[in-house]
């Protein structure tokens, strides 16, 4: 299969919300190769109408890089069609198996492409946010090249009111709720040792595939927690300490 028809597999499989076999099963794929899909599974969003947004970081704890086999993160493009509001109502026949993890969000401010010296005072604000995470393979199962061609399994995110840039990130404590019961505890600690050097890594990601970051782009920094799967009428919260909250119910 060719890079065009591999992402109009997954293109489909999103849009149907039907998984598909992995892509490795049918060729063997490598990591450039795997950006390349995604980049053209986006573009044909793009090709609709719908505007980039920002990005996404994955695989930011040393656990997880450990478990795939990987010395790097992986990162995603986000689209503002993927963007839900705060309290947002989520049809779940849209998506495959989606599961939620919580995160934290920076707004851009300023342009950051490879000129930039520190992104960090790039960004403008911050806030508590999540991610709905989706892959469109069968079984949820995956290799590092299949995840990364599917968009690094974005589907979805929202964020809770942004905060000035100066709040103290490096420890805060991080809820997942799920009905109003504690499904997922952790610190934003576990995002790298701390958020803002996802800021960093977004900027090193991005400028490796000559996009830069634009005013009014969000990076979802990476998930403090494990995930955790969305089902029919539920509700889920992710409250962190001195950002606040953010939340999404899910359609019955």
């Amino acid at each position: 299969m060719s890079v065009a028809v591999m992402a109009g597999v997954l293109d489909t499989a999103a849009r149907s919300a039907r998984a598909v076999p992995r892509l490795t099963e049918e060729r063997e794929l490598d990591v450039p190769q795997a950006y390349a899909v995604q980049r053209a599974l986006v573009d044909l969003r793009l090709g609709r109408g719908e505007r980039l947004a920002g990005i996404k970081l994955g695989f930011t704890s040393a656990a997880k890089m450990r478990q795939m086999g990987v010395s790097d993160l992986i990162w995603g493009r986000l689209t503002d069609a993927m963007r839900l509001a705060d309290g947002a109502h989520l049809e779940l026949g849209n998506f495959v198996h989606p599961r939620i993890e919580p995160e934290i969000a920076f707004l851009i401010g300023d342009r950051i492409d490879e000129r930039t010296a520190d992104p960090v005072r790039a960004i403008e604000a911050v806030a508590p946010a999540y991610e709905i995470i989706d892959s469109r393979y069968e079984g949820f199962r995956f290799s590092l090249p299949d995840v990364i061609a599917d968009n690094s399994s974005s589907a979805a995110f929202g964020v809770g009111a942004w905060r000035a840039p100066d709040t103290e990130l490096g420890n805060l404590g991080m809820l997942l709720e799920i009905d109003g019961r504690v499904a997922e505890t952790g610190s934003s600690a576990a995002i790298l040792g701390h958020p803002l050097r996802s800021v960093h890594a977004a900027a090193r990601l991005a400028a490796t595939a000559g996009l830069a970051l634009e005013p009014g782009w969000v990076i979802l920094a990476g998930a403090a927690t494990a995930a955790v799967a969305l089902e029919r009428g539920t509700h889920a919260r992710v409250r962190t300490s001195v950002l606040g909250t953010v939340e999404v119910t899910v359609h019955d």
